[in-house]
C-alpha cells in the first residue's frame, strides 16, 4: 500500500503560478500511474491530468491544457503539477492519487489510493 500527501496549494492572485507536489511513502510511486484531481465547494471531483508509470502518456482536462504540467520524479518519489496562469476557476481541493493498472484514466472511480488534499485558492 502506498500514502499520499500533497503540498503547495496556497492563495494566489489570477495569473499566477503554484506548483503542487505528492510525496510518496510504502511503496514507491514507479509502479503506479499517477493522477491529479480537484473539487471545487459544492462540486464534484473533476479529473486534471495524469501521467503513466513511464511518464510517457500524460492526458490533461481540456481546462487546463497549456497551463498546466504534470511530471514525475521517481528518485525523489514525488509526482508534480506546475499550475501556471491560474484562473479563479481553478480554485479547489487539489488531490493526487495513484492507480495499480490499466493506464492512466480520467475517471477517479479506478483510482487505488488518495491523498488528503492541498487547498488552492485563486484570488481575482
Amino acid at each position: 500500500q502506498v500514502q499520499l500527501v500533497e503540498s503547495g496549494g496556497g492563495l494566489v492572485q489570477a495569473g499566477g503560478s503554484l506548483r503542487l507536489s505528492c510525496a510518496a511513502s510504502g511503496r514507491m510511486l514507479m509502479r503506479y500511474h499517477m493522477g491529479w484531481f480537484r473539487q471545487a465547494a459544492g462540486k464534484e471531483r473533476d479529473f486534471v491530468a495524469a501521467i503513466s508509470r513511464s511518464g510517457g502518456d500524460t492526458p490533461y482536462a481540456d481546462s487546463v491544457k497549456g497551463r498546466f504540467t504534470i511530471s514525475r520524479d521517481g528518485a525523489k518519489n514525488t509526482v508534480y503539477l506546475q499550475m501556471n496562469s491560474l484562473k479563479p476557476e481553478d480554485t479547489a481541493v487539489y488531490y493526487c492519487a495513484a492507480k495499480n493498472f490499466g493506464i492512466p484514466t480520467m475517471r477517479a472511480g479506478e483510482y487505488d489510493y488518495w491523498g488528503p488534499g492541498t487547498q488552492v485558492t485563486v484570488s481575482s
